[in-house]
């Protein structure tokens, strides 16, 4: 199980989904059946976020069994439907099917909140920031982690708009590529979050939804984001975060090797 459930520092390491059949003898048993995934993954990390949601909106009955197959401690973040955030046109109803689909995981008090993705031509502006506004409200009390692609939002002035709105700001590592956002450590509300995309600038404009997440972090590149991370620990009183970097088990590795980083570096996170 994920090394830091039982310190008094609340950080979160997962993975971006876990039903990748490439996955298999990298991570999972080479037999293992695909039903028998989560109950595997669930053993090493206590976090997920589900992804699968983005494209179809799952039964009732699909969520009971995942939710079923995790121990008590568990927390999954659900990404809203592809019509909140890339279509945009019936995103009450979208959100209504979404919510009442979660009621299982809700009532076993293992959903934490959604993550909603926006895409690089979601900019800031005043139609798009009443957009989050209306968005906010249909997910009523629910946390909600807004992830921006494109670096118009990375201002102060929009901080203080997620604060007032009660939404949590996504931190990303991505490419440093022109308007894409910087590594940073901000924190909205009082739950922090970090997503790990890898750094394949080569495929990141071209590339699929495999090739543009195909990249491996050194140590060391995960080690440069000790100090972010301390600075949402300092300001927050749970930590997520999740690596997006699927192909070939990358981001299990990935996620392995930064919860060992935390936990050996656990003394500049009890500092002050």
């Amino acid at each position: 199980m994920n090394s830091l459930s039982n310190i008094q520092i609340d950080i979160r390491v997962g993975t971006s989904g876990y039903s990748y059949e490439d996955w298999r003898q990298v991570f999972y048993p080479p037999n293992l059946p695909k039903g028998k995934f989560l109950d595997f993954y669930a053993q090493f990390f206590n976090a997920v976020e589900v992804n699968s949601t983005y494209y179809a909106i799952p039964s009732k009955q699909t969520v009971y069994y995942m939710a079923r197959k995790t121990p008590p401690d568990f927390s999954f973040i659900v990404k809203t439907n592809k019509e909140t955030t890339h279509v945009r046109r019936e995103n009450e109803e979208a959100i209504a099917q979404l919510i009442e689909a979660l009621k299982p995981m809700i009532d076993m008090q293992k959903f934490h909140g959604f993550l909603a993705q926006f895409p690089y031509s979601f900019k800031n502006n005043e139609a798009n920031r009443r957009y989050l506004i209306q968005t906010r409200e249909l997910l009523k009390d629910f946390p909600l982690f807004v992830e921006f692609r494109h670096r118009s939002w990375a201002t102060e002035a929009l901080y203080e708009f997620l604060r007032e709105h009660q939404i949590s700001y996504v931190n990303v590592d991505e490419p440093n590529l022109p308007n894409l956002l910087p590594p940073q450590g901000i924190a909205t509300t009082q739950l922090g979050y970090v997503r790990f995309h890898g750094r394949n600038a080569k495929n990141w404009w071209e590339g699929d939804n495999v090739s543009r997440y195909d990249y491996e972090y050194s140590e060391e590149e995960l080690r440069d984001w000790l100090p972010y991370i301390h600075q949402l620990v300092q300001n927050t009183y749970r930590t997520y975060i999740f690596f997006n970097n699927h192909p070939r088990g990358q981001a299990i590795k990935n996620a392995r090797q930064m919860l060992q980083i935390l936990t050996e570096q656990l003394s500049i996170f009890t500092e002050g």
